[in-house]
């Protein structure tokens, strides 16, 4: 083991690292709390011998600092102290000692301490070595190897708001062994078992970047999530998949027209997640693999989320609505008008989900847009948000007059106008 002994005494320093070097083990050198600090900082070490009293940072004190340091992972620290009463040992137990030595050092107690710290930090590492396995036993599916459903649905929500937060398309593959109950019935279970354990091989060789998720979604079904993939991506890693499993040239003689194992995909692809929802999207994969076995099998069928969503912008300030409709492109369908007569018209037809609406119109009171739209059985419910170049408390104040959802001051704040979109279309 590397041990790291801390001492500010020559003397001591070196009788009790000759003590280590004949316990069989490699003495690191620090003289003094902060040279202690810069080797734990720089270099692995396996065991700390810690003097106490030191000039500078104390024993205690730098014992606290290497915990905060080290975080989770434990390394045994020994006090070597000229005190042994109450009070000493309770402290260095609350630093985060483990165990003291009293000065003068006994070379055999040393040895022995060493030992049994030893065997303590062992048995730690088989412990996370175990917990390690069990955690993997536990996101695993027993036969595949892939994520099992519960574990690839938690991994794939955080996967889902990272792409909200970074706005990069997302796909999904749903996908399905042709013809399996069939092939069970025909080879066995035991056959069907290897059969989808080859298949699991084959697709995660094929869906292999260090961010994708692959998992068995049940039976002989499969799902793969691919963060940042277009429609382009998505379609060229599910060919890649299908043309993948029908080279293993796996014997189905159950069937009549073609006698090889072959599998169906049915894909999903969101430009930007604004308007749906990851089960929205599976649901969308679902319907995209139930026409590739409607038509045929052994194909991909691909479908892209359209938001179909609608926003009304009522306002005549042209650099306001080139930023939303740069904004807000791909998220909903921008409809714009600039008067209170035509909003008003728009509403009753379109049925617009959010409404936004300029406070300072140049021939109208926005304001009184608002009071009309939440003054009326038919509108009151659609989420309405002021907007305004003008000061924050002012659009607070009135927004809460006249029954606004919410409000947004102007120049648009990229961030906070989707912000602000995708929570009134989650509802």
């Amino acid at each position: 083991m590397k041990i790291l002994l801390v001492e500010d005494s020559p003397t001591l320093r070196y009788a009790t690292s000759t003590y280590i070097r004949q316990a069989g083990h490699e003495p690191i050198i620090a003289t003094c709390g902060e040279e202690a600090l810069q080797v734990v900082d720089n270099t692995p070490v396996d065991m700390v011998i810690m003097d106490v009293e030191m000039p500078g940072l104390d024993g205690f004190e730098t014992t606290r600092l290497i915990r905060e340091w080290l975080g989770d992972h434990w390394v045994p620290i020994i006090f070597v102290t000229g005190c042994n009463d109450e009070k000493s040992l309770k402290e260095g137990i609350e630093a985060g000692g483990d165990d003291y030595l009293i000065k003068p050092v006994s070379s055999v107690i040393l040895t022995a301490k060493i030992r049994a710290m030893g065997r303590i930090a062992t048995m730690r590492d088989q412990l996370n070595e175990a917990n390690k396995e069990l955690l993997f036993l536990s996101e695993k599916d027993g036969l595949s190897g892939l994520y099992n459903r519960r574990t690839f649905d938690t991994k794939a929500e955080e996967h889902w708001k990272l792409s909200t937060r970074t706005q990069e398309p997302l796909s999904i593959l749903l996908m399905d062994i042709d013809h399996f109950k069939l092939y069970n019935d025909t080879y066995g279970h035991q056959s069907g078992d290897e059969c989808i354990r080859l298949i699991s091989t084959a697709i995660k060789r094929c869906v292999n970047r260090p961010g994708d998720l692959v998992g068995r979604y049940g039976g002989e079904e499969f799902i793969a999530l691919l963060p940042n993939t277009t429609e382009e991506g998505a379609l060229h890693v599910a060919e890649h998949i299908r043309k993948t499993i029908e080279a293993l040239r796996l014997k189905h003689r159950g069937l009549t027209q073609n006698d090889r194992v072959t599998i169906s995909i049915g894909a999903s692809v969101t430009n930007v997640t604004t308007g749906t929802s990851l089960s929205h999207q599976v649901a969308m994969a679902d319907q995209a693999l139930y026409k590739s076995k409607h038509k045929g099998r052994n194909r991909v069928t691909l479908a892209t989320y359209t938001p179909n969503a609608c926003v009304l912008a009522v306002d005549n300030d042209q650099n306001s609505l080139a930023a939303l409709e740069e904004t807000l492109d791909g998220h909903c369908a921008l409809v714009t008008s600039q008067s209170k007569e035509e909003s008003l018209l728009l509403v009753s037809e379109l049925k617009p989900d959010i409404i936004l609406i300029n406070a300072h119109l140049l021939d109208t009171n926005g304001y009184e847009i608002c009071q009309a739209l939440k003054g009326n059985d038919k509108t009151n419910e659609t989420p309405v948000i002021l907007t305004s170049d003008g000061e924050k408390e002012e659009l607070e104040s009135f927004s809460k007059k006249f029954h606004a959802n919410a409000y947004l001051q102007k120049p648009f704040n990229t961030h906070q106008l989707l912000a602000k979109i995708r929570l009134y279309l989650s509802k």
